[in-house]
């Protein structure tokens, strides 16, 4: 996401970054750029307008342009504004569940904006990220198959959904789903209400009758980010409306451009609470400003690589890792199980797009023959081999190397290369073991377990813990490696 206006950025801020003085002319060349690139983004007009009248009267200032570094300062504040514009610290909040359970959260929006998919998406993280006891009710009864569909994602991620009764109208769904929350002690209630194909008053006067009936706390609307400016239009429609608490944006990861979300909070007034990343139910991001302003202006978004870390990594992995890493095994089903973690939290480009300083590094990685396809040749290599040639490699000979290559469908230098990459992963963790820097199996369950760590020891120094990228393996020195382990785990250096 937001490819598009970050590549444009990073084009105009490279210009100002090398300059040792800023002239009030450099300033307006750069904000003529930011200004091209946020309307090829489909930012709304006066949007754009606003924003750039509000940089330019704090970046020509005189305690800029004769600063020690212009160039960094006017970045920040970019960023600072970017900030403001998506919401500011009011724009990170979370759901208000608060009162007497259950707490109703109403879901609307147009057909096919991905309303039902982010209804169980909302669910599931309600449930294993929060613990709460979530209902979720379909109140769609034209769309065919909208029921069932909520039925069969509702088991997917775990959580409850309301029987189906045929021939009930939404009204009617709306009265037994809140008796039944009651009843059996929810805490939370979801309502996945009808869409259309546009804004009418038939739509509008259902939604008005279920709100009467559920009062709830939060009403959701939900739409698609590809549509650009007409997202925002259908949210100003829908605003007028409904009295609407938050906005969730889906197909973020189809939008290049991003300017929905751009424009969002700054027309409708309402805070985006969600991004929908994807169609796997884990594929849904909690908002905030401060992280995507950071991922805007290629600054990475260190928490959710974090979080998504968390989610592919359970707590009983990461202690059976640390256990044999402490006794200095490690051997190729281990590596096979990092190839698939890192496949879960969205492959090497899904990774470095995430990662500080490095944004560039994801377009070389295609064109070196690293994308993610590389993590699952890696894998089928790994895969053709036999459990005694996973457990030691070392018994790998020529003839051997030359049926792994056959059965995985790749080459013996393909084998060699991935041979070479454990070698020097396996190489560090002994490292790591000599210094001290693998914590215990107990410390590794418990930071799994709360999201603050995840998958074994961090990937660490350049490349480390990335097979197929340049520096794979090499740790840094073990300074460097005590101390990015130690943050990491949050504890001081030692």
């Amino acid at each position: 996401m937001f490819e598009q206006l970050s590549e444009r950025l990073e084009k105009a801020f490279d210009r100002l970054r090398g300059r040792g003085l800023l002239r009030e002319a450099d300033v307006d060349q750069a904000l003529r750029e930011v200004r091209i690139a946020r309307l090829e983004a489909d930012v709304a007009l006066p949007v754009v307008k606003n924003f750039i009248a509000a940089v330019r009267e704090k970046a020509v200032g005189e305690a800029v342009l004769k600063s020690v570094k212009p160039g960094q300062q006017v970045i920040k504040i970019v960023h600072d504004e970017l900030v403001r514009l998506l919401g500011g610290e009011e724009g990170a909040r979370s759901l208000d569940l608060g009162g007497t359970p259950p707490a109703v959260v109403m879901m609307v929006g147009l057909q096919g904006s991905g309303k039902t998919t982010t209804t169980a998406k909302i669910a599931r993280l309600l449930a294993r990220k929060e613990n709460r006891r979530v209902l979720m009710a379909s109140l769609d009864t034209r769309r065919p198959a909208a029921q069932e569909q909520l039925a069969v994602l509702g088991r997917d991620a775990g959580v409850e959904t309301l029987p189906i009764v045929p021939g009930q109208d939404p009204e009617a769904i709306t009265r037994r789903a809140l008796e039944t929350a009651r009843f059996k002690g929810f805490d939370v209630l979801l309502l996945d209400t009808a869409g259309r194909l546009h804004v009418d008053e038939a739509l509008m006067g259902e939604l008005k009758a279920v709100a009467a009936i559920a009062d709830p706390r939060e009403t959701l609307l939900v739409v698609d980010a590809m549509t650009g400016q007409d997202a925002v239009e259908i949210a100003r429609h829908f605003g007028d409306a409904l009295p609407l608490t938050g906005v969730v944006l889906t197909r973020m990861d189809g939008d290049a451009r991003g300017g929905a979300a751009l424009s969002m909070r700054a027309v409708t007034g309402r805070p985006i609470l969600f991004l929908g990343t994807g169609e796997k139910l884990d594929q849904l991001e909690r908002f905030d400003p401060e992280r995507v302003a950071g991922r805007i202006l290629g600054m990475g978004d260190i928490v959710a690589l974090v979080e998504k870390a968390a989610e592919a990594v359970k707590a009983d992995e990461a202690e059976r890792m640390a256990r044999k890493l402490q006794k200095g095994q490690f051997d190729l089903e281990d590596l096979r199980t990092q190839l698939r973690q890192m496949q879960k939290m969205g492959g090497l480009k899904g990774l470095l797009a995430l990662l500080p300083g490095v944004k560039g590094m994801a377009k070389g990685l295609g064109k070196a023959g690293m994308d993610d396809r590389l993590l699952k040749r890696q894998e089928a290599i790994i895969n053709a081999m036999t459990p005694a040639e996973r457990r030691d490699p070392r018994i790998l000979n020529a003839s051997r190397k030359r049926r792994i290559a056959a059965g995985s469908g790749t080459s013996v230098q393909e084998v060699n290369r991935l041979l070479k990459q454990y070698r020097q992963m396996a190489g560090m963790f002994k490292r790591m073991r000599k210094m001290g820097a693998i914590p215990s199996p107990e410390a590794m369950g418990e930071l799994a377990d709360s999201g603050n760590l995840a998958g074994g020891p961090p990937p660490l120094g350049p490349g480390a813990g990335l097979p197929g990228l340049p520096g794979a393996g090499t740790g840094g020195t073990p300074g460097e490696i005590r101390g990015q382990t130690a943050r990491l785990l949050g504890r001081k250096g030692r």
